[in-house]
């Protein structure tokens, strides 16, 4: 079953393509059905910059538990950073 939920929010970083990196400038978070993934329903992340055409895209599909895992990493990380060196949360 798809929800169609997705989010969508503006980023700032770079994402490596085929013909090298490119900046971001947004990104879209859904739960869906994978294009490639070996599983029934992924979480899937879209990093792209709609200005620079539309293969300036790096698309990732992450099993559910993958997903948790890289999430609790993520904050982890940013979490244990020195004071001031990750930004506000």
């Amino acid at each position: 079953m798809c929800t169609y939920q997705t989010e969508r929010l503006a980023v700032v970083g770079s994402g490596k393509g085929p013909d090298g990196w490119f900046g971001l400038s947004d990104a879209t978070v859904y739960l869906d059905h994978p294009a490639h993934a070996p599983a029934e329903h992924t979480l899937n992340i879209d990093f792209l910059n709609p200005a620079a055409g539309p293969g300036q895209r790096v698309a990732v599909e992450l099993d559910p538990g993958s997903a948790r895992r890289l999430a609790r990493a993520i904050l982890a990380m940013l979490d244990a950073a020195p004071a001031g060196l990750a930004g506000p949360g």
